[in-house]
């Protein structure tokens, strides 16, 4: 596993220390398409004080300006891992740690799982999804409820909404910023 923090423009290098722990609540991308999309998500990891990995192949190149522009200032903030696959992925997820997707291709909606603490939140590609194997492999598959005629959600909303029920069932959220 390959730990990944941004600092000023350049994406730089830091190993996981003690004071930064690896595997509490955790999102991971399979092989995001939309860099902008993918910012919003490690934006949304920042603030919520969520690590994210990123399971490559990316469909753009992961400094691609987009993914910048959407994280904005939060990117130096994320905690971010990057994978060269999905067998390089799993070689590294702790065990006992539950693989949580979020698909269209199950009937349980997120808001009736029992979240745990240490759970890996997966999304799939916006074009795509997850293949068939990833999907076996997940030990939950969790659907965000939607009217019948629409297809899907963003991946950043999906994400937040999931996140943000994940969080509130395991007393996980952030306490409020301290203001100036």
């Amino acid at each position: 596993m390959v730990t990944w923090r941004a600092r000023r423009q350049d994406l730089i290098l830091s190993p996981p220390s003690p004071a930064n722990p690896r595997f509490f609540m955790h999102i991971a991308l399979y092989q995001p398409d939309i860099p902008q999309n993918t910012g919003t998500i490690l934006r949304l990891g920042a603030c919520m004080g969520v690590p994210v990995s990123i399971i490559e192949p990316c469909g753009f190149p992961f400094s691609d300006r987009g993914l910048k522009r959407a994280s904005m200032d939060y990117l130096r903030q994320a905690d971010i891992s990057r994978h060269e696959s999905w067998a390089a992925f799993l070689a590294v997820r702790p065990a006992g740690n539950r693989l949580v997707l979020a698909t269209t291709g199950s009937e349980l909606p997120y808001t009736e799982f029992a979240f745990a603490s240490d759970d890996i939140l997966l999304f799939g590609r916006e074009s795509a999804g997850v293949p068939e194997a990833v999907h076996n492999a997940a030990d939950a598959r969790l659907i965000v409820p939607m009217r019948a005629e629409t297809r899907s959600l963003n991946v950043a909303v999906a994400a937040a909404m999931v996140l943000g029920e994940a969080l509130r069932q395991t007393s996980q959220f952030p306490g409020p910023a301290p203001r100036a």
